[in-house]
C-alpha cells in the first residue's frame, strides 16, 4: 500500500534511529487523506541551532531546498517530469508534518539544457540560498558540471537519472541506475530471449551515451557478438535519415539507442517514415533512454514495439505504484505520464527526509553519514535502499512500448542487483 511506503521509510541497520511507522491503512485512499493521517507521526521540531550548525537556510519552522532541472531547452521534454515529481513529494512530506517538524520550502532554478548554467545555478543555491539539499540534473554532463561545485561547498545532490556509473561522490545520492543494473542486464536479456547477435549503437553526443556504449560494446564483444555500427549526434539534432539508411543497409539484429531529449521525437518519427516497423522486431530496437515522458512527445504510434531497459515503468503492478500514479495524476492531470527518472526524482525528497531524521540534523556531513542503509520497503519501483556507495539497489525491468504511450512489463530480474559503479572488467 502507498501508506505502507510512506510509513515504511526505515533504515536497514538494526537499532538505528530512523522513523518507523505502523503500516496499516486501507489501500486506495487518496494521497491527501494518507498524509493527513500520517501527520500524527511527524517528528517534533527541535530548535534550529540544535539541527543546523552549518549556516543552512533552516529556521524553527522551515527548511529550504533547491530544485535544479532544465525547464527550457532540448532536455525539458525529459526533465519536466522530475520537477513535477519533486514538487509532489515535497508537498506530500509537508502534509505529513515536514522534516524534523519543519515545512520544506523550495527554490527552483532552470539549468536550461546548458551545462555551465547548471554549475552556476548550483553555486547560487548553495552559496546564496544556503539550501540543505539539491534535487536535480538529468544528463551526466549536467551532473559533472555541478559536481565540483557540490564538493567545493559541501552540498548534497539527489540525482535521479540512470547513468554510466564510473562515479561515486560523497556529495551525491544516485537514485537512478548505474550501468551494471541497466545496460548489462538489458543486453543479457535481448541476447538470451531474442537470440541477438549483431548490434548498431546509436547515441546523443555527450558523456552518458558515449560511456554507456563503451560499456555496451565491451559486454557485447565479451559475449562473442558483434557491433556493426556506432554513431553519435549532437543534442537537439533532428536529422537521422543518414544513419537510418545505414541501419537498413547493415541489417543489425538490434538498434541499441541512447538518443536523449527532444531529438527522440525526430528519430522515432523518421524511423517509422523509413519503413522500420518496430513491432516486427526486424531490427529490434532496445533503448535505455526513452521513458513514458519522452513518448508523450514522440507519440506512441511512432515507437510501439520498441523495448526499453529501466527499473521502473508506470504500468508496474503493485499497490504503492498504483497509489503513486493516482496522486501524480490527481495533481497534474489524467493525461500525465510517469517515467523511470520521474519516479526516481520523487524518491529523492523522501530519502533525504529519512536521512535527516535518522541523523537528527540537517548538517550535510551528518546526513551523508546517515544515508547508507536508508530503505523504502514499498516504493513505486518495488523497493529502494541506499548502498554504502550512494547508489540504490534495484531490479532491471524490460518493457515493450504500446501505442498508448505506456510499456508492457515483459521481464524483471528475480533479485535486486547490487549497485556496482566501478565494475572490474
Amino acid at each position: 500500500m502507498f501508506s505502507q511506503f510512506q510509513r515504511g521509510i526505515d533504515t536497514a541497520a538494526s537499532g538505528s534511529a530512523g522513523p518507523r511507522f505502523a503500516p496499516h491503512l486501507r489501500s486506495g485512499l487518496l494521497a491527501a487523506a494518507l498524509f493527513s493521517a500520517a501527520a500524527q507521526f511527524a517528528v517534533a521540531a527541535p530548535a534550529a541551532q540544535a539541527v543546523n550548525s552549518q549556516g543552512l537556510a533552516v529556521t524553527d519552522t522551515s527548511v529550504k531546498v533547491g530544485i535544479l532541472h532544465s525547464s527550457t531547452g532540448t532536455m525539458s521534454i525529459s526533465e519536466t517530469g522530475s520537477i513535477q515529481a519533486e514538487k509532489l513529494a515535497i508537498d506530500q512530506i509537508n502534509q505529513a508534518g515536514g522534516v524534523l517538524g519543519r515545512k520544506i520550502e523550495y527554490v527552483q532554478e532552470d539549468g536550461a539544457s546548458d551545462w555551465p548554467t547548471f554549475a552556476e545555478k548550483a553555486r547560487k543555491l548553495l552559496v546564496s540560498d544556503k539550501v540543505a539539499a539539491i534535487f536535480g540534473g538529468w544528463t551526466s554532463a549536467s551532473r559533472k558540471a555541478m559536481l565540483p561545485v557540490l564538493e567545493q561547498y559541501n552540498g548534497m545532490l539527489y540525482y535521479p537519472t540512470f547513468y554510466e556509473g564510473l562515479e561515486q561522490s560523497p556529495n551525491v545520492i544516485y537514485t537512478g541506475q548505474e550501468a551494471t543494473q541497466q545496460i548489462i542486464s538489458g543486453i543479457d536479456w535481448v541476447v538470451k530471449n531474442k537470440q541477438a547477435k549483431t548490434f548498431y549503437l546509436l547515441g546523443s553526443d555527450y558523456i552518458w551515451p558515449r560511456t554507456a556504449n563503451k560499456i555496451a560494446r565491451h559486454h557485447i564483444e565479451k559475449l562473442g557478438l558483434k557491433v556493426i555500427g556506432e554513431e553519435y549526434y549532437p543534442l537537439g539534432n533532428t536529422q537521422f535519415n543518414s544513419v537510418i539508411n545505414k541501419i537498413k543497409l547493415k541489417k543489425p539484429d538490434v538498434i541499441y539507442a541512447i538518443v536523449v531529449g527532444g531529438s527522440n521525437v525526430a528519430f522515432y518519427k523518421q524511423l517509422k517514415a523509413a519503413g522500420i516497423d518496430m513491432s516486427k522486431e526486424k531490427p529490434l530496437l532496445l533503448t535505455i533512454s526513452v521513458t513514458e515522458d519522452e513518448i508523450r512527445g514522440i507519440g506512441g504510434e511512432n515507437i510501439a514495439g520498441a523495448y526499453a531497459s529501466m527499473k521502473y515503468f508506470q504500468s508496474l503492478d503493485n499497490p504503492a505504484n498504483k497509489a503513486f500514479v493516482a496522486a501524480f495524476k490527481q495533481r497534474y492531470g489524467d493525461d500525465m505520464v510517469i517515467g523511470d527518472v520521474t519516479q526516481a526524482a520523487w524518491l529523492g525528497p523522501w530519502l533525504w527526509k529519512a536521512a535527516v531524521e535518522k541523523a537528527g540534523s540537517f548538517d550535510i556531513d551528518k546526513v551523508r553519514a546517515a544515508s547508507p542503509g536508508i530503505e523504502i520497503k514499498e516504493a513505486p519501483q518495488g523497493y529502494a535502499r541506499i548502498h554504502e556507495n550512494h547508489h540504490l539497489w534495484s531490479k532491471t525491468v524490460i518493457g515493450r512500448a504500446r501505442t498508448d504511450g505506456q510499456y508492457d512489463v515483459i521481464y524483471q530480474t528475480p533479485e535486486l542487483i547490487e549497485p556496482n559503479p566501478f565494475p572490474k572488467d
